[in-house]
């Protein structure tokens, strides 16, 4: 807010609007503790009313309205939304594609998958979205897996793991060498943990990593519940998934964590180079990490095999993405210098800037109208030029006539 205030000019504070989006973290501790929840949200409220903004309210937005407002965002900034025209003739391009792109959003406590299905017909209303944006419908199937965020499935997965008779954990999904002692009370305290909860003569645990890819995916994918499905697809834990469909931006912690890992340069990443990647790292000793990436905080570069093994189960066993699919997944961190997330939608949504009927013109972009200005000035110019010089000399004009 206070760097708002130095970016913002001052004339323009009380006109510019303020909202406050709260996500998994704040739905995760309204389950825990609503009265602590709705205190929360109210010193908030009290602090953003304190600035000379336009502060319009703080909420807890739901799961399925943060996976719709990230698909508006990726898509707004890829200008999926609006008709290419022709340059110059203001002719809209009928017959192309403008299908949009599918979001993929990692959070610490939750993960989103969001996309416009082939086959409209849903077998789940409650996974169904309607969108009419720019003159066109959009019937969106999204869904929100609280507790599946990376953080929240860290601890589900640790919880899963306990031995009551063992004090002593060895992780793979830790490099080697690396140790870790929890209190056991803080493992237990989130509501995503409480289904593994168990008596244990210990208060505290300690994790000894062991590095081993194919050791941690089986331990991450143990998280998903694939044995029953009551629709005709399920991602896991009986949610109905309608088929794939499209190119898919991934983004906040997947596009994150495949950085760090060197993952995000090319266009399209292939699932083996990615699986290979990931479990050179993990096999990677804690030291050599600790040495070659001292400027990493601790706690995020012990948890970069972790994430990437789960960010890979989640695709694949999760979402079912296939070797040949996988290059319809683009891990975004900005499109053109923006970044890519949840908020950008959320903004767009409650302020209405997106119309739900095509505007009647769409404007031209910027560089166009100060040529066709400028085009157009040097002819009226030289009309202009040419006017004065028959005005003034005729004759000249009729003698070489004749």
């Amino acid at each position: 807010m206070e760097r708002a205030g130095k970016v913002i000019p001052i004339s323009q504070h009380q006109e510019t609007p303020v909202y406050l989006g709260a996500t998994a973290g704040m739905r995760l501790l309204r389950l825990e503790n609503e009265w602590v929840a709705d205190n929360v949200l109210a010193v908030i409220r009290d602090v953003l009313n304190s600035y000379p903004f336009d502060f319009r309210g703080a909420r807890i937005i739901s799961g399925g309205e943060e996976g719709a407002y990230g698909w508006i965002t990726v898509n707004y900034l890829l200008g999926k939304f609006t008709k290419k025209l022709r340059w110059l003739n203001l002719i809209s391009y009928g017959n192309e594609s403008q299908e949009t792109y599918g979001a993929l959003d990692l959070g610490g406590a939750s993960t989103q998958i969001t996309f416009v299905p082939q086959n409209q017909a849903t077998e789940s209303p409650q996974n169904a979205l309607y969108f009419r944006l720019y003159g066109k419908d959009y019937n969106v199937y999204t869904h929100s897996f609280l507790c599946y965020g990376k953080d929240q499935a860290l601890l589900q997965k640790i919880a899963k793991d306990i031995q009551a008779t063992n004090r002593t954990i060895q992780d793979p999904c830790f490099n080697n060498g690396y140790s870790r002692v929890m209190n056991v009370n803080d493992l237990y305290n989130s509501t995503c943990t409480w289904e593994f909860k168990k008596p244990l003569p210990f208060n505290q645990l300690e994790i000894l990593g062991t590095g081993n890819f194919e050791e941690c995916q089986k331990s991450v994918i143990a998280l998903f519940n694939t044995s029953q499905c009551p629709y005709s697809n399920c991602a896991f834990n009986e949610i109905f998934l309608p088929q794939l469909q499209g190119q898919f931006g991934a983004f906040s912690a997947y596009y994150y964590v495949m950085k760090f890992l060197n993952l995000t340069s090319e266009e399209t990443l292939s699932q083996e180079k990615m699986i290979d990647t990931i479990k050179n790292f993990c096999s990677r000793p804690w030291k050599e990490l600790k040495m070659n990436f001292g400027d990493v905080k601790e706690k995020y570069l012990s948890e970069y095999c972790f994430s990437g093994t789960y960010i890979i189960s989640l695709l694949q066993e999760g979402y079912h993405f296939t070797p040949d699919n996988w290059k319809t997944i683009h891990f975004m961190g900005q499109i053109r210098d923006t970044d890519v997330g949840w908020t950008l939608g959320y903004m767009l949504n409650l302020t209405n800037m997106i119309p739900a009927e095509q505007p009647m013109s769409t404007p031209l972009p910027h560089s166009t109208y100060v040529f066709l200005m400028v085009l157009f000035s040097l002819i009226l110019i030289a009309v202009v030029l040419i006017g004065l010089i028959i005005f003034h000399k005729p004759s000249c004009f009729w003698k070489d006539m004749v």
